[in-house]
């Protein structure tokens, strides 16, 4: 009786880990169905790049004016009788650029302490030209 037990258990454990490991277990199933949704997705976007081309090709093939349009932005062609005007635009002459030495002005006037800054915050008056006016008198 003791070996049928272990003979039905060890069957058992077989079925079970068939459902586990290989083809057709769980995580296998699991893969295939991801790999659907993704292919789901992909589908739908080819399916929407193949109507935006279908409907451009129906605009191009029923009327005149998507022709004319293409053929006017992508080839620079003009109806009969029209005038093409190309307007030019010339660059603007570089200017000379000098560095800027902001330091040099204030090494004119004097140090500058942290102190001459906090003034403008404890005295909203101030402005910073009476603040220079008031460190170059000194």
């Amino acid at each position: 009786m003791k070996a049928l037990l272990i003979i039905f258990l060890s069957l058992l454990v077989l079925l079970l880990a068939g459902l586990w490991v290989g083809p057709g277990s769980y995580p296998h199933l699991w893969e295939l169905e991801n790999r659907k949704v993704l292919q789901e997705q992909s589908n739908a976007e080819k399916k929407e790049q193949i109507r935006k081309i279908q409907a451009e090709l129906d605009d191009v093939t029923s009327g005149k004016d998507a022709l004319e349009e293409r053929a006017r932005s992508e080839l620079g062609m003009i109806k009969e009788g029209e005038t093409f005007f190309e307007v030019v635009l010339q660059p603007e002459p570089k200017k000379s650029s000098k560095p800027i030495d902001h330091l040099s002005k204030k090494k004119a006037a004097g140090p500058t302490t942290t102190a001459d800054h906090l003034d403008v915050i404890k005295d909203p008056q101030k402005t910073p030209s009476t603040i220079e006016a008031e460190t170059t008198d000194d």
